[in-house]
C-alpha cells in the first residue's frame, strides 16, 4: 500500500506529507482507520481516506462518514494491481476495464493492469491462455459485487497476507517436536501469526530461526505449547482444533 500510495502521489503531482492533518488524502489499513477513529477522529475530518490491505467493515465506514471523513475502499494485489473498489468490503465492484470471476471459490482477474511476471525466474504468475490470472485469493462474484474471503492457507495480519506453508517450510526442519502455524483473531491486526509447538524447548532456536529467515509479517508473534496436536480422522493435523485448543489452554512462551 505504501508503494502504491507513493506511485500515485508522483503520478498525480501531489506532495507527500508527514502527518494526516497536513494531507488531503491518506492511505491506511482498516485497523489504522479504526485506531484513528477511537483515538482522534478529528485529525481525519475533511480528508479522503483510501483503505485497503484487509476488508473494511460497514460499521467502520459508517462511523467514519458520520465524522465527516470521506472513505474509499479497494481490493488488489501486487501482481494484479487494482481489482475492485467501493465504500466498504460489502460494496466492491470491479475497476473500469477489469473483469473478475470466481472459479471453484477462487478469484480470477483479467485486466490491463496485471503484471508481466516476477523478476525471479522460478516464480510464475498463475494464468491461463485466455488472459485470466489469480493470486489464490478466495471469494465470489454475485450480482456484479466482489466478495473477498481471504487467501486459502493464508493469514492476513496488519494488511499483509502470509502463507502458512512458507512459514512451516522454514521452521519445521529445525523443530525437534511437532510444529504448526495458525492465525488467531486480533482486534487491530485482523489476525496474528502463532506457532504451536509440542516441545517448549524448541521455542528459543525456532524463534531465532524465524528472525533470521522470515520476513517481518511472517514471523510468529506468539509461541504456544500443546502436549500433542489434534488430528483429523485421516491423520492430518486438525488446524481448527488447534486454534480452539490454544485459544483456551495454550501456554504462552
Amino acid at each position: 500500500m505504501n508503494l502504491f500510495a507513493a506511485v500515485h502521489t508522483a503520478w498525480a503531482g501531489a506532495t507527500r506529507v508527514d502527518t494526516p492533518h497536513m494531507a488531503t488524502h491518506a492511505h491506511m489499513l482498516p485497523a489504522t482507520l479504526r485506531h484513528e477513529l477511537d483515538a482522534r477522529p478529528e485529525v481525519l475530518v475533511g480528508r479522503h481516506v483510501l483503505v485497503a490491505g484487509d476488508g473494511l467493515k460497514r460499521s467502520t465506514y459508517d462511523e467514519a462518514t458520520a465524522h465527516g471523513i470521506r472513505v474509499s475502499h479497494y481490493y488488489g494485489a501486487a501482481e494484479l494491481s487494482f481489482v475492485a473498489w467501493g465504500a466498504h468490503a460489502k460494496s466492491l465492484r470491479p475497476f473500469p476495464g477489469v473483469e473478475v470471476a470466481s472459479r471453484s471459490g477462487e478469484l480470477w482477474v483479467r485486466s490491463p493492469y496485471v503484471c508481466e511476471g516476477y523478476l525471479e525466474a522460478d516464480l510464475v504468475v498463475r494464468s491461463d491462455s485466455a488472459g485470466w490470472s489469480t493470486v489464490g485469493d478466495r471469494g465470489e462474484v454475485v450480482d456484479g459485487y466482489v466478495a473477498v474471503l481471504g487467501r486459502e492457507g493464508g493469514i492476513t495480519t496488519a494488511g499483509a497476507t502470509v502463507m502458512v506453508a512458507d512459514i512451516e517450510h522454514v521452521l519445521r526442519p529445525h523443530a525437534v517436536g511437532d510444529i504448526v502455524v495458525v492465525g488467531l483473531p486480533h482486534p487491530e491486526l485482523g489476525e496474528v501469526v502463532v506457532a504451536v509447538v509440542t516441545r517448549s524447548d524448541d521455542v528459543p532456536h525456532l524463534r531465532a530461526r524465524s528472525r533470521q529467515r522470515l520476513s517481518t509479517p511472517q514471523q510468529p508473534r506468539r509461541w504456544l505449547h500443546l502436549e500433542s496436536l489434534p488430528l483429523t480422522t485421516n491423520g492430518k493435523v486438525d488446524r481448527r482444533a488447534v486454534v480452539s485448543a490454544v485459544s483456551t489452554s495454550g501456554a504462552l512462551q
